[in-house]
Order: structure tokens, then C-alpha cells, then sequence
């Protein structure tokens, strides 16, 4: 049986693609060693959950709330893009995977701007 989105912020494409993109830090981060579960590991994965959470709980509210809340989803792409080159030069991810991590997150980041654009309107 299918889900049905209930919240209209679940219909966003944008959260969607945040959604997925949570999915792929948890898989990239499960690499990581176990002295960095409660450091980078855990930066990581909160800085790539913030991304649907403030898509969520701004959307619903006034234009520019959520073009608040907006913003503050793309500094967590921002940040995620820190977490991503530190577990590159430390190692614990090839260049490849940080790559991969870079062109996901830039992709969010234009959707993210497309709809703050729009709600500007």
C-alpha cells in the first residue's frame, strides 16, 4: 500500500530529494570509524537531516518564514559540504563519494534557491 502524502510540504520535490539524500549520508557515514560515531559521524548525519526538517517546518507558515527556514536548509547543505571534505582528507571516503556528495548536495542547494524564487513572487 502506498503512502499518501498527508503534509503538503511532503509533496515538495525539494524535500523529497532532501529525504534521499539523508538516506545516502547514513550509508556513506556507516564507513566511518567507530572512535567518530559521536563527532563526525553524527555532525554528518545531522547536518544532512536538517535539510528535510527546516523544508518541513517552514513550509505551511508565511512566504517569508519559510524562505527563513530555507536558508537555514542550505547552511546545512553548506555545512555538509565541510563534513564531506574532512571525512575525504581524513580518509574515511574516497574522492569519488565526496564527488558523488557534492554534486547531490549542489542540486538540492539550486532546487532550494528555485523555491525560495518562487515564494518571493
Amino acid at each position: 500500500m502506498e503512502n499518501k502524502p498527508v503534509f503538503k510540504f511532503e509533496d515538495l520535490m525539494v524535500y523529497q530529494k532532501a529525504l534521499d539524500f539523508v538516506d545516502l549520508a547514513y550509508e556513506v557515514s556507516k564507513s566511518f570509524p567507530k572512535s567518530e560515531l559521536y563527532n563526525l559521524t553524527s555532525q554528518f548525519k545531522r547536518a544532512a537531516v536538517s535539510i528535510p526538517l527546516n523544508i518541513a517546518e517552514g513550509s505551511g507558515d508565511t512566504n517569508a518564514q519559510f524562505n527563513r527556514f530555507l536558508e537555514i536548509a542550505r547552511g546545512s547543505v553548506k555545512e555538509y559540504v565541510v563534513c564531506s571534505t574532512i571525512a575525504k582528507r581524513q580518509g574515511f571516503i574516497n574522492h569519488e563519494k565526496d564527488l558523488d556528495n557534492r554534486i547531490k548536495l549542489a542540486e538540492l542547494s539550486k532546487m532550494i534557491s528555485s523555491l525560495k524564487k518562487y515564494l518571493k513572487k
